[in-house]
């Protein structure tokens, strides 16, 4: 087996998800690149090759088991061993709480703490001690946003699996969480209700794709940290 460790990124062809590829590329990591769907891979792929990175696609719909197993499959045929899992794959969609259908509940669920929970005890199985899983939280989670019932809860209780991961695999893993504030708007926000939410946020400016790199940079720098969620929201905790 290659001696290079291995990132398996979720959701990793655009917004955070690409962030965190590219960072972990650029580490030094080789690049187990997910994607939902084949047209998604974009250009980040192309752009971890510009730096001389091996980087493996695999298409999945992580809320359906079969698939879970074609990516793990994918990962246990590779020539890396496991180093840092990041669960980035994720959907938010805006439904009022009298309007939210058990459809709706279950598919977000499915995506945003089942398969994080699963895709987690899979990877534990795969690493070496010194191994690394981070989640991506929101730092809405505490926030009431009737809009969104379905991500809220499920991204709040990712925090908490975060937490129970964190109990049960130490000390030889170590799992964490990153919960960015406002970085990207979301297909439901206006550009004037994205102006208005930043303005309120006490730094008054929204938080940059480095800023969030970042955090994911300190987890893998500080093997101290085990159990954590890493705010990066400008201040949005603090309104």
């Amino acid at each position: 087996m290659d001696g290079q460790p291995l990132a398996l990124v979720t959701g990793a062809s655009h917004r955070l998800g690409k962030t965190f590829a590219l960072t972990l590329a650029q580490r030094g990591f080789a690049i187990l690149l997910h994607h939902h769907r084949t047209a998604d891979e974009g250009d980040t792929a192309d752009e971890i090759r510009a730096l001389g990175i091996p980087v493996y696609l695999a298409q999945a719909d992580l809320t359906d088991d079969a698939n879970l197993l074609s990516l793990l499959s994918t990962l246990d045929s590779l020539p890396h061993h496991l180093k840092v899992l990041v669960n980035s794959a994720s959907v938010m969609q805006r439904r009022d709480i009298r309007d939210t259908s058990a459809e709706d509940w279950d598919a977000t669920f499915a995506l945003n703490l089942r398969a994080p929970f699963l895709l987690a005890q899979q990877a534990a199985k795969r690493m070496e001690v010194g191994g690394l899983i981070v989640n991506i939280t929101d730092a809405g989670v505490k926030k009431l946003w009737t809009n969104y019932p379905a991500y809220v809860v499920s991204k709040s209780a990712l925090e908490t699996l975060t937490s129970l991961l964190a109990k049960a695999y130490a000390p030889g893993i170590r799992v964490n969480a990153i919960a960015p504030g406002l970085v990207l708007p979301s297909d439901y926000v206006t550009t004037e209700e994205w102006k208005k939410l930043v303005e309120r946020l006490p730094l008054k400016r929204p938080v940059s794709l480095n800023e969030v790199a970042a955090a994911l940079e300190f987890l893998i720098d500080n093997p101290s940290v085990t159990g954590q969620t890493v705010v990066v929201d400008g201040g949005y905790s603090l309104i």
